[in-house]
């Protein structure tokens, strides 16, 4: 099976991965100028939003980490499932399960505890994700290397494609203890380290499932080690999931001998590291929606507003001021409130003239739209 060389791992020099850390000097200081921002913010805005952006975030990197993988999660349960680890849980609204519970207690271990990664580490991490002892319907080793071949294959009209073979079982343990002794020891730029230990993890392919899931978590956790971070607040997961396509385009081209003759792995630590990037500035996006909720409210405050008021101003709220597309108009009033049209034309215009929503200008009639005013 591994007679014709075609993946990097066959190379004598695998993995001595090739890259000139001058070429991303400028994309490197833009990554920590952004986190310094982001970390700036964080401390001014008190611990009841830092503590609503560690659970969003949070919860959207366990979903996103999944849906890549094609496995989808009820946000409900994910979020109970933070919300009772940090002991914030009302028990009557628990609905965690099992899994959720224990992709919580992955990311966390992954983010807050920064001690060495060994085996059993990863081991446990593994545990995780495959409580039962099975993916779907097969019976797979858990909490432990993979002990048969395996291959990443698609199928299309019927046809099997594949698209990577990894390192035979055999050589497992070997490169895994030369992968742990990187992610724990080598000197580099945590962004390039990141990307590096990622590529390297999944070029192993050690576990017969969830190395996507592991390798993102791994990324997690050399940042919050190298970056000494203690809390969780951008999801590289969200980043990558959108752009899912270029991320498996780009592994396959990495990992071939036939497009990857000399394991020069710059691109990948360009796309990489934009992701992350990408995960920092959707992070300040949410955190300028927390800021514009926050003084929205301590505004809004001093007018008697209805349930059904409240409800709407916290949806477009969530969405952010030029999110919610087209702007509110009465129909979608009518469809978050379930109320009749008469009720919700009488809420909105007193929303108006409390100066919380404004008409758009140019609107009118059926047309009429407005927008919060924050």
């Amino acid at each position: 099976m591994y007679e014709e060389k075609k993946w990097i791992w066959q190379y004598d020099d695998f993995p001595h991965f090739r890259y000139d850390r001058a070429k991303f000097l400028s994309l490197m200081s833009e990554i920590s100028k952004k986190s310094g921002k982001l970390e700036g913010i964080l401390e001014s805005l008190g611990h009841y939003n830092n503590n609503f952006l560690e659970i969003e975030s949070s919860t959207k990197e366990i979903i996103e980490s999944s849906q890549i993988e094609g496995e989808v999660l009820n946000r409900d349960s994910v979020r109970s499932s933070i919300l009772k680890r940090l002991d914030k849980l009302d028990d009557a609204k628990d609905c965690s399960t099992q899994q959720t519970d224990g992709l919580v207690e992955l990311l966390l271990d992954s983010s807050q505890n920064h001690k060495p990664l060994t085996n059993k580490r990863l081991f446990g991490w593994h545990n995780t994700l495959f409580p039962s002892g099975y993916s779907g319907l097969y019976k797979i080793e858990v909490a432990q290397y993979r002990l048969e071949e395996i291959s990443v294959v698609s199928q299309k009209n019927g046809k099997e494609k594949i698209h990577y073979t990894a390192l035979p079982p055999q050589n497992v343990s070997k490169a895994m203890e030369e992968l742990l002794e990187y992610v724990n020891n080598a000197k580099e730029d945590p962004y390039i380290k990141a990307a590096v230990a990622h590529l390297w993890f999944l070029t192993i392919h050690p576990f017969d499932d969830g190395n996507g899931r592991i390798a993102r978590t791994l990324t997690n956790y050399i940042l919050a080690k190298e970056l000494s971070q203690e809390h969780y607040y951008f999801s590289i997961s969200t980043a990558i999931a959108n752009d899912k396509k270029n991320y498996y385009k780009l592994l396959e081209k990495t990992q071939r001998i036939l497009t990857n003759s000399d394991l020069n792995i710059e691109s990948w630590i360009e796309w990489h590291s934009k992701m992350i990037l990408s995960a920092i500035e959707q992070s300040l996006e949410q955190i300028q929606k927390v800021v514009e909720k926050t003084a929205f409210w301590d505004r809004a405050r001093e007018h008697s507003l209805n349930t059904r008021q409240i409800k709407v101003l916290n949806k477009l709220l969530d969405f952010g001021k030029n999110d919610f597309e087209g702007g509110l108009n009465v129909k979608k009033y009518i469809s978050i409130t379930k109320i009749s049209p008469a009720t919700a034309k009488r809420d909105i215009s007193d929303l108006v003239e409390k100066g919380l929503l404004k008409k758009v200008e140019g609107s009118a009639g059926r047309s009429t739209r407005y927008n919060i005013v924050v």
